[in-house]
């Protein structure tokens, strides 16, 4: 059973936050990704990162995302670059599966990213690096996405919502 929602998004969108909310709302589990990897290798994404590269990381992020469009019923939050391997990319395609990409202005990315835990791809600079991956994924977000919802100034209740409020449409 493929997953009924997949979230996709720069960090910070609130992939995460607002994935586990539809879900409650939907009565379905809710799968990160993120914690995913982390759960089948016993280390964090920033040790895979700093110990075997990002392209090691993505092969085992691809990888599991495969498996779970294809066995996983819930809402699905993919981690903010996963989108860059063409592998994963065409499994969104295939699946069918709704693809939303959520997305928040840079400042307000920025004021929600301070408090978490630092990210790999954002080290140095936070703000040029965010714009940097704002650039370089805007284009592969936009090509998997079958709706768009801006969250922005909305809390987690709010972009829930709006979020199941539009997957009931389109399921009638």
């Amino acid at each position: 059973m493929p997953p009924r929602v997949v979230l996709v998004g720069l960090p910070g969108t609130g992939k995460s936050s607002v994935g586990a909310e539809l879900a409650r709302r939907l009565g379905v589990p809710f799968a990160d990704t993120d914690e995913l990897v982390t759960r089948q290798t016993g280390r964090s994404v920033a040790e895979i990162f700093e110990r075997q590269g990002e392209a090691a990381f993505r092969e085992l992020e691809a990888d599991l995302i495969a498996e779970a469009l294809a066995g996983f019923g819930g809402v699905l939050a993919l981690g903010g670059g996963a989108v860059t391997t063409g592998a994963v990319r065409a499994d969104l395609a295939a699946s069918g599966v709704p693809v939303v990409l959520l997305t928040a202005g840079q400042d307000e990315l920025l004021n929600r990213l301070a408090p978490a835990e630092p990210r790999p791809l954002l080290a140095g600079n936070a703000s040029d690096r965010l714009a940097e991956l704002a650039a370089a994924r805007g284009g592969w977000y936009a090509e998997v996405a079958t709706v768009s919802i801006d969250t922005g100034g909305r809390s987690v209740t709010e972009v829930a919502d709006l979020l199941h409020r539009q997957l009931i449409g389109q399921a009638r």
